[in-house]
């Protein structure tokens, strides 16, 4: 198992020293990877429902870092890390802009992006970035992944599609990493699993989504699903990657969590039962965790990564 975690984009964390701080000591701890958000801007008024909590309240305060300029202000820090998009909401930017960025953080990091990618729940931020038809959100993002690809492996690329079109252009220097960098496909729902099956190179779900719960037993059903859909499609389902993300990690608590179902959240309470949700989630095909350490405090962010290090025996400087 590998082992990732949440970068905050946003708040009194979201300063250059504080992000430095939290990448450098985990990426000394042993830790893998680093997932990084995507909002471009936040409505005054939001009418859309959150997709992560059960009210449907969205939490956030408006203000969050540009995604894929963070993503290189920390490649530019570590040396190690993967660099994860997560997600990066496909529709928000022009698809040549975006394969192009993605490219040159590839090459200036040496290989390290893997690009996590998702449609978008929030209507009102389509509206205020003139991006393409909100109710389309899930076709336009299968077309620019097509076209990521045909600039990412071909030299000149051309491409001809519903959305978006181009002649013979040059999209040079392409990545590092071949055929191209990982994509990995987020989101719980059916259409989110038939796109990983279709046009991915893993899945990329978060356990805390109140209508596509994911505990293990929803987990394998879906996975089955995922393979099944990728076998049909021509494809290895052994080769995609698995990645599960949004345990909360609290180094002050042992005492297990209830879920709005009433059950136990897998990945809270006593060390052992950490332990053995981290075995059970692994047997059904999960290659790593995406960690969110809490906390007011890079302190107190360090200290969790520091315990967990310590309870799933990651190797420091691994």
């Amino acid at each position: 198992m590998r082992y990732g975690f949440y970068l905050p984009t946003r708040g009194p964390l979201a300063t250059p020293e504080s992000l430095e701080q939290l990448v450098q000591r985990a990426e000394a701890l042993g830790f893998s990877s680093v997932v990084i958000a995507d909002h471009i801007v936040q409505p005054v008024t939001i009418e859309s429902k959150y997709p992560y909590t059960v009210s449907g309240a969205f939490s956030g305060t408006g203000d969050s870092l540009e995604q894929l300029a963070l993503m290189a202000y920390i490649a530019a820090k570590t040396s190690k890390l993967r660099l994860i998009t997560s997600v990066m909401i496909v529709p928000h930017r022009n698809p040549l802009v975006t394969a192009k960025s993605l490219a040159t953080i590839d090459v200036l990091s040496g290989g390290r992006v893997t690009v996590g990618v998702g449609v978008g729940w929030l209507r009102e931020e389509f509206a205020a970035l003139h991006a393409p038809d909100f109710d389309r959100r899930g076709a336009v993002t299968n077309e620019y992944l097509r076209i990521f690809k045909t600039v990412w492996t071909q030299a000149p690329a051309s491409f001809t599609g519903e959305f978006y079109a181009f002649g013979e252009i040059w999209c040079l220097p392409q990545p590092v990493q071949k055929p191209h960098p990982p994509i990995w496909i987020g989101g719980e729902s059916p259409a989110a699993i038939r796109r990983a099956a279709r046009y991915g190179d893993g899945w990329h779900p978060i356990g805390a989504n109140p209508l596509y719960p994911l505990g293990p037993r929803e987990l394998r059903a879906k996975l089955l699903e995922l393979h099944r859909l990728a076998e049909a499609a021509g494809r290895d389902p052994s080769s995609l990657a698995i990645s599960y993300k949004d345990p909360q990690f609290d180094v002050n608590s042992t005492t297990p969590e209830p879920q709005a179902d009433g059950q136990r959240r897998p990945f809270s309470g006593p060390p052992e039962q950490i332990l053995a949700d981290i075995e059970t989630y692994a047997a059904l095909g999960v290659g790593e965790l995406i960690v969110d350490f809490r906390g007011g405090s890079v302190e107190e962010r360090v200290a969790g990564m520091q315990r967990f290090a310590e309870l799933v025996g990651i190797k420091a400087g691994a």
